[in-house]
């Protein structure tokens, strides 16, 4: 229980401290902003240099379910909460999810190193996390075992894998050629915390007895859960994040090249990479098979606890329960970004660096692709979208994204440049603004630069 507090406990300070994707569709590729060369390392740059505002050049945040809303459970209607509850267990799979990550810049900088190449370095926080349903044991759980005799509940219904760290990075973009921009960047990941339960298996089984009425079956059970940082007392939050204990690398690869003035495609892989846990780690597992029928008992008032110290003992002897400190290594979510892009309207030169030009159109159409490696399986998300250059110092992108929450998620996002101040902000799923609680997932992003 220590641990599940502490997990609560920071998910809900980083969701309520920061603002509310990790796909960040409005983001990638957009108005030349410094933030999306941590989505692709070779976007074009048409800057000298940029400082990052100190804690405000990069804040996202994205939560989302794709089971099921609060409005599911909280909607005012005829139905009672176990009601809706257990209508919502019964819509379930047990691929459904719930998922959560959070982004904070400490800083942002980057320089010119001459005409074709750029540096950018910065360091960020970050929280990411996803738990599956599951959805068996929320069925026993919620509606007991009577109506269910012979059903086989599966242990394996259920994973989840939480990481809270900080990231140093550096990285170049360079110009190779008129049409090629290829950029990398490589990271150092220094963990908070860890935890994950993966690959579990098993079975729950209710039979009627023999000799008694029903006896129950926990069939090749073998569950883990692996964790690091979570020790009580030991763990110091804030200092891990800086270079702590369970260290780690990863790099990111992109390019953009133009097949013509006005057709572009851009690619990027990003945070392929793992950490090595070897401190305050706490792993436990559990492995075995048991079967419960019932013992001859005798209630004796002057030790009311025997029963349950008879069940457990029994338990110990046929179920092993492993508790170690052995290191292991977590491999980082590894993500997949694309974009096919056509440009067109007026055509506009912005003054660059060492007197040089680059064109742009004022209109620009066309698709994205993302994809993530998660636990069970790889998401996906395909957008489309518009992007208008009002000015150039004000830029506009409309979205329209599917992905695993639903099929009609429209996003906006505005990037403006006051003087050398740039500030940009970005709201996906803007039709569920007016009732935020029916939105399986909402995702905003927000930051100040200074643009030389």
């Amino acid at each position: 229980m220590p641990k599940l507090r502490k997990i609560i406990l920071l998910l809900c300070f980083f969701l309520i401290t920061n603002s509310f994707s990790q796909k960040k569709q409005l983001l990638y590729n957009f108005a030349e902003l410094p933030q999306t060369l941590l989505l692709n390392p070779g976007a074009e740059t048409n800057f000298n240099y940029h400082m990052g505002v100190p804690l405000l050049s990069g804040i996202s945040t994205e939560i989302g379910s794709s089971g099921f809303s609060l409005s599911d459970i909280f909607s005012v209607d005829n139905r009672t909460i176990n009601d809706k509850i257990s209508q919502i267990v019964e819509s379930l799979s047990s691929n459904d999810y719930v998922q959560f990550n959070v982004q904070l810049d400490l800083f942002n900088a980057g320089f010119r190193l001459n005409n074709n190449t750029y540096i950018s370095f910065g360091f960020y926080g970050e929280l990411d996390g996803i738990i599956y349903t599951p959805k068996d044991l929320l069925v026993l759980a919620t509606e007991g075992n009577y109506n269910y005799l012979n059903k086989s509940f599966q242990l394996s219904h259920g994973a989840l894998k939480i990481d809270a760290l900080g990231v140093l990075h550096v990285g170049f973009t360079k110009k190779v050629n008129e049409n090629l921009t290829f950029g990398s960047r490589f990271k150092i990941y220094s963990s908070v915390l860890n935890a994950e339960s993966l690959n579990n298996y098993g079975t729950f089984t209710t039979r009627n007895g023999s000799n008694n009425v029903y006896a129950y079956y926990l069939d090749n059970a073998n569950l883990k859960l692996r964790t690091s940082g979570l020790i009580e007392g030991e763990n110091q939050y804030i200092e891990n994040a800086f270079f702590g204990d369970n260290m780690g690398i990863g790099f990111d690869v992109g390019f953009t090249y133009h097949i013509s003035d006005q057709i572009e495609v851009t690619g990027s892989v990003v945070d392929v990479g793992f950490i090595k846990y070897s401190k305050l780690i706490e792993n436990t597992s559990i492995t075995g098979s048991y079967m419960y029928e019932g013992v001859a008992y005798e209630y004796d008032p002057e030790n009311p606890s025997s029963f349950v110290e008879l069940i457990g003992g029994s338990f110990r002897e046929e179920v092993t329960t492993v508790q170690n400190e052995e290191s292991y290594v977590s491999l980082r979510p590894a993500k997949v970004n694309a974009s096919f892009a056509y440009s067109f309207g007026m055509k506009r030169s912005i003054y660059c660096f060492d007197n040089t030009f680059k064109d742009f159109f004022s209109n620009t159409l066309g698709v994205q692709m993302h994809a993530v490696h998660r636990p069970l399986s790889i998401q996906h998300a395909f957008t489309g979208f518009y992007q208008r250059m009002l000015s150039q110092r004000v830029h506009t992108k409309v979205t329209y994204t599917i992905d695993n929450y639903s099929s009609n998620n429209i996003g906006v996002g505005l990037s403006a440049q006051v003087g050398k101040l740039n500030f940009y902000g970005m709201v996906d799923n803007i039709l569920q603004f007016t009732n935020i609680a029916a939105a399986n997932s909402i995702s905003a992003q927000l930051g100040f630069n200074l643009i030389f």
